[in-house]
């Protein structure tokens, strides 16, 4: 090995999905400025080289997450380049949004495609490697979408709350290989997800959902650009609480997210009292 190499390696190595645009690529160039390296991966890997700028950090990977092949050759990609993997982030997405009438089979199975098994499939071939390295940190982006779901958000909420239940479950499985995992549910951030390139709108075919669908779709173009979120502070972030023996089972990113997680905690709260008598008498009665 190289000492230019040694040098490299002495660091950690980030493995980040979805690095071409958006999000991935503010935590691609945080991780680069903090002295990591990075691999960046996405559909064309000419394009994270130009969002990301070129380093001898920096290995510019094609993946399709929905590819389980592609994730394969994309891990030992990186260990041939790094010798290691240290911090995984599951960061690419999209959105399909529209009333679920509306939204077709199709589309909704792509949404899960890309934004549920996407993560499993990268992190299912990224576990070898920390598992044999007994350490590692996979970092999961959610959304807000995932702790509670609205009308115009099925398929994405549904492919955010099966996440979170996976990454979840996932943490006390690799726990006793000194694998950290860590969900991340940003609320509105100025990435590019409302961008025509990221977000697909069901085509309006029903009468009744017509009026609504206009207005929603009319407020999230408008929104498009004016999110209250900084992305790059978002990635700042993300390198501080990897950075940490026991990084959060959850982070809240973003004032709004904050206030979803409370706001979702008192529903619970209340829902599990409203009828507390009939739930708990239930039980089987002995004879």
């Amino acid at each position: 090995m190289t000492e230019q190499n040694e040098n490299v390696t002495a660091k950690k190595v980030w493995f980040i999905t979805g690095a071409g645009r958006g999000m991935g690529t503010d935590i691609a160039k945080a991780a680069l400025s903090a002295g990591h390296a990075v691999v960046a991966t996405g559909r064309n890997p000419e394009k994270l080289t130009r969002a990301v700028g070129a380093s001898e950090n920096l290995l510019a990977v094609k993946l399709d997450v929905t590819d389980p092949a592609a994730a394969e050759a994309a891990v030992q990609a990186a260990v041939d380049r790094f010798g290691r993997i240290d911090v995984l982030v599951n960061n690419a997405g999209n959105f399909y949004a529209g009333f679920f009438e509306e939204i077709t089979p199709q589309d909704f199975r792509a949404q899960i495609e890309t934004t549920m098994f996407g993560p499993m499939n990268v992190t299912r071939a990224a576990l070898p490697v920390l598992r044999a390295q007994r350490s590692g940190l996979v970092v999961t982006v959610s959304s807000t979408a995932g702790i509670a779901g609205g009308e115009f958000l099925t398929a994405y909420a549904a492919s955010k709350f099966g996440i979170e239940g996976w990454a979840e479950s996932l943490a006390p499985e690799i726990a006793p290989f000194g694998i950290r995992t860590m969900i991340v549910e940003p609320g509105f951030f100025r990435t590019e997800l409302l961008t025509p390139e990221s977000t697909r709108y069901a085509d309006s075919t029903i009468e009744d959902y017509a009026e609504r669908t206009r207005q929603t779709v009319a407020a999230w173009q408008s929104m498009n650009g004016q999110q209250g979120g900084d992305p790059a502070k978002l990635a700042n972030a993300l390198i501080q609480l990897a950075e940490l023996d026991e990084p959060p089972l959850r982070f809240a990113a973003g004032a709004d997210a904050v206030g979803v997680f409370e706001t979702r905690a008192k529903d619970l709260q209340n829902q599990a009292i409203a009828h507390r008598e009939l739930s708990s008498n239930l039980a089987h009665q002995d004879a």
